[in-house]
């Protein structure tokens, strides 16, 4: 049975196309290394990547669980399959940053999964029924230290997930306050030749290996760490700098939104360049003492530059 908050109307449009007889849905892509596209998806695949996840959190006929998300989305779009395949109920709530809003009415029984984004998260720890939620898994955009930390401390099952559209949301799960990835079963993973990660999943329609762009540290075919995107790696002096593992790097020591980039260097052929989302005057020169400590010297931002507003795709992945 699903049930429905008076506006998440989306989740009875995917309910249809789920029934419609073909062996396909829409989705979108994110949009966060191009612009979003429309792609097809086999409700065969979707199935076997929701009857993982259920497995993993031994999801069934007794289960409850809340998709405060989008359904334009495969995060949204996944909640339902699960549902549909556990046989247990699902909780639609339009997307805001105010999560279980609508379920004071309900008795307090156990949540036994939530999806969110990370800027729902604080909003998900308000709630008066977080008390009941069993397990978050956090999608869409990396975490920050900060939100992590806050995660860590609440004492729940907190878990990023990695994936992507094109493989029915997530194949590997970290939770939070741990290092690495762990694959969903029947998922394998391996690199190319740029350190970039490669899954393989048994049962799927398209036998094609994914080939992603994220760099990563195997532990073995089923466990990985995961360092950056390719595509963000700055060469400065010959030497490659992840702008992702900077991030974590420095977390904690800056208190506002900020993110990692570059800039052409006529010496080094690319910079370092830390961007700060501040109205207000950064002081510089003790935030250099601070990420001297836990920085390399080809790590050090060779520029801080304070912006309004760092732009963000949707689904709060940062636009670099």
């Amino acid at each position: 049975m699903v049930f429905r908050d008076n506006e998440a109307g989306e989740y009875a449009a995917f309910l249809a196309e789920w029934n419609d007889g073909s062996g396909y849905v829409r989705a979108h892509t994110s949009g966060s290394t191009g612009h979003p596209k429309e792609i097809q998806l086999s409700k065969q695949d979707m199935v076997l990547s929701a009857r993982s996840t259920n497995a993993f959190f031994g999801l069934g006929r007794d289960s409850l669980i809340v998709a405060p998300l989008s359904a334009h989305y495969i995060a949204g779009k996944m909640m339902m399959v699960r549902a549909i395949e556990a046989g247990s109920r699902l909780y639609c709530e339009t997307p805001s940053n105010r999560v279980l809003r609508t379920m004071d009415r309900w008795s307090n029984e156990a949540i036994d999964l939530v999806a969110i984004v990370p800027s729902q998260l604080e909003g998900l720890m308000a709630s008066d029924r977080f008390i009941d939620v069993r397990n978050v898994i956090v999608g869409g955009a990396p975490m920050s230290a900060e939100q992590e930390r806050m995660a860590i401390e609440s004492g729940k099952a907190f878990y990023a997930t990695y994936g992507m559209t094109e493989t029915c949301s997530h194949v590997a799960l970290r939770r939070c306050g741990e290092a690495s990835y762990k694959a969903l079963p029947g998922v394998v993973f391996s690199t190319d030749h740029r350190g970039c990660l490669v899954i393989e999943r048994e049962g799927v329609s398209d036998k094609a290996p994914v080939v992603t762009n994220d760099i990563v540290e195997l532990s073995d075919n089923s466990e990985f760490r995961w360092i950056g995107r390719a595509d963000n790696v700055i060469i400065s002096g010959g030497l490659k700098v992840s702008a992702e593992e900077v991030e974590r790097k420095i977390g904690g020591l800056i208190d506002r939104p900020y993110y990692i980039g570059r800039e052409k260097d006529a010496k080094w052929g690319e910079r370092v360049v830390l961007f700060i989302e501040s109205s207000d005057a950064v002081d510089e020169d003790g935030l250099r003492m601070s990420l001297k400590s836990v920085l390399s010297r080809h790590e050090m931002p060779g520029r801080i530059v304070t912006v309004e507003r760092i732009p963000r795709t949707a689904n709060g992945k940062i636009k670099r």
